[in-house]
């Protein structure tokens, strides 16, 4: 049976550090050497996802910008080295927010990887869980019903309603392997500039959530979900070791999740 080997990770659009973190993430996603990086907090216009891709030669790349204000700044990007059979995008509202989506003809098999980044809000959000309610209704009105894989940056703890409610339909990739979530995928000791930090706390109070203010707190938001009908065989953290040179320096300020899965010759339809 096929086997694709699939990287998710939000590269940060602060890149103040770029000159210094980029050839730590170019090295690991090289050792790695996914079918599929699926980014998200690609910085436009400057796109490093396109010198990603130049650099570690994916042929095939899927640059998605954001919605309405946002859409000259910030996109998502699925690189590829496989040809994409279709490609779409939603836009998910609130924060400008959008998923992507890809199909893949793996010859006996067709299947989909969607890649999101959600609504930003500590603890529980409405907003969050009515975008993963309409990312599920899109993916599934798509005819021939195929199983995906949707990644990303959910920007929810694992106990949240919007989790849960994709563990209702997907299996979380590290969950079948280890039996629970990583213990944090965000934040690493990766230095932000100052502009970051600020439009960081100001969500807080433009949010109404100034109780959620934790200097220590780290967390878990980064998810690889899975169909059943397809087959886990391994999820690890990644992207997750500092610079040898200042132990400060991280790929980015969240770790990334490297999963392999296996694809049946005939996938069931439900």
């Amino acid at each position: 049976m096929p086997r694709l080997k699939i990287v998710t990770i939000n590269m940060l659009t602060d890149l103040s550090r770029w000159a210094q973190r980029r050839s730590l993430l170019l090295q690991g996603l090289a050792a790695l050497s996914p079918d599929l990086i699926a980014l998200q907090e690609v910085k436009l216009p400057q796109n490093p996802a396109r010198w990603l891709a130049d650099q570690l030669g994916y042929p095939h790349i899927l640059l998605s910008p954001k919605m309405r204000y946002s859409a000259s700044r910030e996109a998502l990007a699925i690189l590829s080295r496989l040809p994409f059979k279709e490609e779409s995008v939603l836009d998910l509202g609130g924060q400008d927010r959008i998923a992507q989506r890809v199909g893949l003809d793996l010859g006996n098999s067709t299947i989909y990887i969607a890649n999101s980044h959600l609504y930003w809000q500590p603890g529980e959000s409405p907003a969050r869980l009515q975008q993963v309610e309409r990312l599920q209704n899109w993916l599934l009105g798509f005819s021939g019903n195929p199983p995906g894989i949707v990644c990303g940056d959910f920007n929810g703890t694992p106990e949240t309603h919007a989790i849960q409610l994709m563990r209702q339909r997907y299996l979380s990739a590290y969950t079948a392997i280890h039996g629970k979530e990583p213990d944090y995928t965000c934040p690493t000791p990766l230095p932000r500039s100052p502009w970051s930090v600020t439009r960081t706390f100001l969500g807080f109070f433009l949010l109404i959530r100034p109780q959620h203010i934790n200097l220590s707190w780290r967390g878990t938001l980064d998810y690889v979900f899975v169909d059943p009908r397809l087959a886990v065989t391994q999820c690890q953290v990644v992207l997750d070791q500092a610079s040898p040179e200042n132990p400060r320096i991280y790929p980015s300020d969240h770790f990334g999740l490297f999963t392999e899965i296996e694809i049946p010759i005939n996938i069931p339809t439900e």
